[in-house]
C-alpha cells in the first residue's frame, strides 16, 4: 500500500528525496512532521468553517494555503524517506 502512495505522490516525494549531500536524519523530526500537518490540518478546517459561515468566500485563500502545507506535511511524514524528512527540516 505504502508503494502505491510513493508512486501517486511522487511529484511531491521527489523534490524532497532529491540530492547526493549529507543529511542527518532524527527520528523525533518524522513525528513532529506528522504532528504540524494535522495542526494545519485543523487550522484549513477551522478556516474553511469560518469563510462559509461569514459567507466570505474570499476567505478560502487561507484554507488553500494551509491545505497544501497540511498536505505536503503529512504525505512527506508517511510516505517519504529520511531523506525527504531531513530535507524539510533542513539538517545537514
Amino acid at each position: 500500500m505504502k508503494t502505491a502512495f510513493r508512486k501517486l505522490f511522487s511529484p511531491i516525494l521527489n523534490h524532497f528525496e532529491s540530492g547526493n549531500d549529507e543529511y542527518k536524519y532524527v527520528k523525533s523530526h518524522r513525528t513532529i512532521l506528522a504532528a504540524v500537518g494535522v495542526l494545519f490540518l485543523v487550522l484549513a478546517s477551522v478556516s474553511a468553517f469560518a469563510a462559509i459561515t461569514t459567507a466570505q468566500y474570499g476567505a478560502f485563500l487561507p484554507v488553500v494555503i494551509f491545505f497544501t502545507a497540511a498536505s505536503v506535511c503529512l504525505i512527506v511524514s508517511l510516505c517519504g524517506n529520511e531523506r525527504a524528512v531531513a530535507t524539510i527540516w533542513r539538517s545537514k
